[in-house]
């Protein structure tokens, strides 16, 4: 019979979903600081950098968090399987978040490359994992990444309240090791749950016992130890200041690098890899239209921690309810509104789907692009206000908040649930990644949007913003029955 211990599901969710909480406590806690720190004075204990920089910075360490998950969801096929590398990646992003708690730049770069490695090896992983929980035609599945998406949402909610107030009114290391005390939550939570994960990625899931898969993974060993070596040569010249990087240098080659890795990727995967049934080619084709979506919705939706979070600091009256409140508590606004209208969300899929009436996925996809966009066509009209210094009421952003949620309740849960269900058996933890990957080049773009908050008026920039991701959702709509009929039969997408 199936597990139905936790609320009806596998009671092995209950360790991933508290393992993704407070992951998500400790990654967005910290995010909420970051671009804050990094522009505060250094008068203040900030790192006194201007908006490009700091937003070259925010860019590269974002995008780099979900780009590492695509070598992580690989090592975890090939080498380690999904639960230790689950264990692993918490590991390295709890020593992360207490390097950054050293006041001391070098301390501070250290650290974000620790959670960028750790990440990588968490993220994918952990929602492969839950995939696994479940047989192949479990029709809860769905229904358990939803709940598992509420775990993310937790962690996202409470983590700027208690983070962000720490290191806005009290020190901004004090915030990042606080960060650092939430992910050692998670890694000890989850070593002590895993025994209800069961096999679900405990071993890796390639197991060509052949001479060519023997080779393959001699190979792999070799550069999974090279880029160890490499990692940890970086590290060691940041800590004695024999590297001392022009971040913006780097962030401008990490996104060429970033465009190469996804046309690679891509062409690998329908050019040049072989063995895939005509289904599974389908499929691989439905995963490319959903993966350029992602990337756009995401380079909209994360500026929550940059441009967003400029606005909230810069030109918004945080004040509410007679409350003086810390800007960064605007990064809550998102999660409580997820916690909120999750249900609502689910239930109406549920409705539809009683009625054939569910949209597809690249339609709901549509849909997400299109709220996203008017989020920011919201802001239009206050941001020519904060031009003149007016700062402006937090309903504003609590509007655009609201938006982009409702957007990503109809794309990100979809996502999340499509690349498992797309992908093939045995590349599941890669395609996984990519649907990080989708994440990585999204935050990417709006990190470095960030350096237009400067030298470009705002109502402009939000309208510029705000065109591309209803023009996106738009074309989604038209493409919406045409990749229906070719993915028919697969997915129901």
């Amino acid at each position: 019979m199936p597990d139905t211990r936790f609320f009806g599901h596998p009671r092995g969710l209950s360790t991933l979903f508290f393992t993704e909480m407070w992951e998500r406590f400790s990654y967005y806690g910290m995010r909420a600081l970051l671009i804050l720190f990094m522009t505060a004075p250094v008068a203040d204990g900030g790192l006194g950098f201007d908006t490009a920089r700091a937003g070259a910075v925010y860019g590269l360490y974002t995008a780099m968090v979900y780009l590492t998950t695509l070598p992580g969801g690989w090592i975890a096929d090939t080498f380690i399987g999904a639960q230790r590398a689950v264990l692993y990646g918490g590991l390295l992003i709890t020593a992360g978040h207490f390097s950054m708690a050293i006041p001391s730049l070098t301390a501070f770069y250290v650290g974000l490359l620790l959670i960028v490695l750790g990440t990588g090896l968490l993220k994918g992983n952990v929602s492969v994992i839950v995939g696994r929980l479940y047989a192949p035609d479990d029709e809860r599945r769905d229904a358990g990444y939803s709940i598992f998406y509420m775990g993310i949402n937790l962690g996202s909610f409470l983590s700027p309240l208690v983070c962000g107030y720490l290191g806005q009114r009290i020190s901004w290391h004090v915030g990042f090791a606080s960060a650092g005390v939430g992910m050692l939550f998670g890694v000890v939570q989850f070593a002590l749950g895993r025994r209800h994960l069961g096999s679900a990625g405990l071993t890796p899931g390639r197991s060509d016992a052949t001479p060519d898969g023997i080779r393959a993974r001699r190979r792999g060993r070799q550069a999974l130890t090279a880029a160890g070596v490499i990692s940890a040569a970086v590290a060691l010249a940041l800590v004695t200041g024999w590297l001392r990087p022009d971040v913006t240098l780097v962030a401008d080659i990490a996104g060429y690098l970033l465009l190469g890795i996804t046309v690679v990727f891509f062409a690998w995967l329908y050019l040049f890899s072989t063995g895939w049934t005509p289904g599974e080619r389908r499929r691989l084709y439905l995963i490319g239209v959903l993966f350029l979506a992602a990337a756009l919705f995401w380079s909209e939706f994360e500026q929550a921690g940059s441009t967003l979070n400029l606005f909230a600091e810069r030109s918004t009256d945080n004040r509410a309810f007679g409350l003086d409140f810390p800007s960064s508590w605007f990064q809550s606004a998102n999660a409580i509104f997820i916690i909120v209208f999750a249900p609502v969300f689910a239930w109406m899929w549920v409705r539809l789907a009683q009625r054939r009436l569910e949209p597809s996925s690249v339609t709901k996809f549509a849909v997400g692009l299109v709220f996203v966009g008017a989020g920011f066509a919201t802001l239009i009209v206050p941001a020519a206000l904060a031009d003149t210094g007016v700062r402006v009421s937090p309903w504003w952003l609590t509007l655009t908040y609201l938006l982009h949620t409702w957007g990503e309740l109809a794309l990100s849960p979809v996502g999340l649930s499509a690349m498992s269900t797309l992908a093939p058996a045995r590349i599941g933890g890669l395609v996984m990644g990519v649907w990080f990957l989708a994440s990585s080049v999204g935050n990417y773009i709006g990190g470095r949007l960030a350096a237009f908050y400067e030298a470009m008026p705002l109502p402009r920039l939000f309208g510029a913003v705000a065109a591309f991701g209803i023009g996106a959702g738009l074309l989604m709509f038209l493409l919406a029955r045409p990749m229906a009929r070719r993915a028919q039969g697969n997915d129901g997408a």
